[in-house]
């Protein structure tokens, strides 16, 4: 049972390295894996105490740090439910997601956060505080004023087993194609995930990482951190509870760092400062991790040249508790740049529109099926009958495994570009703009047109200190693209839209550059 549950795994690496460190923040405290083990479980047993009981949904809404992750671990040993919230929303999408996840309490840091909380008391929902002064004390929590002897579960935290089917982490799909759906991750989903990932990069006590990711998305939350601390490893936290880029060498020595994961956007971020404002020096890296958005193979190999480590893409997703699929470590397997690797732990098929599996080579829709898939969206049944045809979980991405069983993504099958009955995979087109030596970042994205139905667009931002203009731009996709893929209009910007977690969204790009009333017309 104790493999069965992400608790009961956690448990088991501290009680395997108790002494060896678990969270740092670097310059500031460490904690080993069993002191956060003993935080944890009096933190739970206070939630406990003050009537959170088995199945409620606490809302968490704080910056990346320690209070953060130990607050998420109670409340899951606890067996309520943690959802982690974006501290940046605004009142209004606070009102949104409190209530569509049912929340019987908001908890925070001591700080507080104004739109969470203003949007709590409209609600109905009590707040409680979270504050770690000593790492010698406890958790100093402030619970909401009132509880009376009815509110409270007396009942002891030994009585409460964490079983695989507790519902422990609750979070929403981003919503890139409609309105963002709730997904439920159980213990057995978050366990088999961790055990995946752990596996794939062969994960041990000797490993750290550097945080550089919000802690309320899938990828920070389980690929960065959760997986770390079930192999017994330690995890650095920025002091500042977010990832910069001016910080995150120092951070990544300071903690002996021996990989990190983020979205392309940050590796990006990495490569602008290496190229004006190099290290005198780089950690000895065993691999980078990239995962959450396409990385063009241009990016892969930069990265790999600066910063003398091999880039290993990976391809998740919210509903399979974040990863399907990665490239392996070298002594592994071969990395394929352009592919997002091989499936770590699951089953994945191509299948076509009646569910038959396609050959090699051939695109169809990307497939899953694992204990780390969640069993269905939250009061979704629409959803959940399409998203489970044919005993599968359909990701909604297209792609292909080639002969090797690596997968290829073409794209989601809602943002592919239908030209004129013409498929034009996106990501083949932002590869093409990103190989450019003065194009930084690029996004290939489909407008309504009158002729083909619909037309291509691309926005890029420049180079620091290049130039580059739209003919440019045309001319280099022309050399590399068949005439029918050529974005027909280029945007040369300086800012890209991006959601919290830095991934580039196509349809809000488009919506940035050509709002629906303004969509070109043919002829215009």
């Amino acid at each position: 049972m104790e493999d069965l549950t992400l608790t009961g795994v956690l448990r088991k690496a501290a009680g395997e390295f108790p002494s060896r460190r678990a969270i740092s923040v670097p310059g500031r405290l460490d904690l080993s894996h069993e002191r956060l083990g003993q935080l944890v479980d009096d933190a739970a047993a206070r939630l406990a105490a003050a009537g959170v009981r088995p199945g409620d949904v606490i809302a968490l809404a704080f910056p990346n740090t320690v209070e953060l992750v130990i607050v998420f671990l109670a409340v899951i040993r606890a067996r309520a439910v943690a959802a982690p919230l974006n501290p940046a929303y605004t009142e209004d999408e606070f009102v949104f997601y409190l209530s569509d996840l049912e929340s019987k309490l908001l908890m925070t840091n001591a700080e507080g956060n104004a739109a969470a909380m203003a949007a709590a008391a409209k609600l109905g929902i009590p707040r409680a505080a979270a504050s770690l002064g000593d790492t010698s004390g406890t958790l100093e929590l402030s619970l909401p004023d009132g509880a009376t002897t009815a509110d409270v579960d007396v009942t002891p935290l030994a009585g409460r087993v964490n079983d695989p089917s507790d519902v422990a982490l609750f979070l929403h799909t981003s919503g890139t194609t409609s309105r963002p759906k709730g997904v439920p991750l159980a213990q057995l989903n978050l366990a088999a995930s961790v055990k995946n990932i752990r596996s794939a990069y062969r994960l041990t006590e000797s490993d750290s990482t550097v945080i550089v990711l919000p802690l309320f998305h899938v990828h920070g939350l389980v690929a960065a951190l959760l997986s770390s601390l079930s192999a017994g490893a330690s995890v650095a936290l920025p002091a500042a509870g977010r990832f910069s880029a001016s910080t995150f060498w120092a951070d990544m020595r300071a903690s002996g760092a021996t990989w990190y994961t983020a979205v392309p956007t940050i590796h990006q971020i990495l490569l602008d400062r290496h190229a004006s404002r190099p290290e005198p020096d780089y950690p000895e890296l065993r691999f980078i991790r990239s995962c959450s958005a396409s990385l063009a193979p241009a990016i892969l190999e930069h990265l790999e040249a600066s910063f003398g480590a091999p880039v290993l893409e990976a391809y998740a997703m919210t509903e399979a508790a974040h990863q399907m699929a990665s490239n392996p470590l070298p002594d592994d397997g071969p990395r394929k740049p352009g592919a997002v690797g091989r499936p770590t732990g699951l089953e994945m098929a191509i299948l076509d529109e009646e569910g038959a599996r396609r050959p090699p080579n051939v695109p169809g829709e990307v497939c899953i099926r694992g204990p780390n898939v969640t069993k269905g969206y939250k009061n979704n049944p629409e959803a959940n009958k399409a998203a489970f045809a044919f005993g599968w979980f359909h990701t909604g991405d297209v792609g292909f495994l080639d002969a090797d069983g690596y997968l290829h993504l073409v794209g989601r099958i809602k943002e592919l570009i239908n030209r004129g009955g013409e498929k034009i995979s996106p990501i083949e087109v932002d590869a093409v703009l990103l190989e450019h030596p003065d194009i930084a970042q690029g996004v290939a994205f489909g407008v309504p047109d009158d002729k083909y139905g619909e037309e291509i667009n691309c926005a890029v931002i420049p180079r620091e200190g290049a130039e580059v203009d739209e003919a440019e731009v045309v001319r280099h996709c022309r050399k590399n693209l068949a005439a029918f893929k050529v974005p027909k209009r280029v945007f040369i910007t300086d800012s890209l839209p991006k959601t919290a977690t830095g991934k580039i969204q196509r349809r809000i790009v488009a919506e940035f550059f050509v709002p629906p009333a303004k969509a070109p017309r043919a002829g215009a």
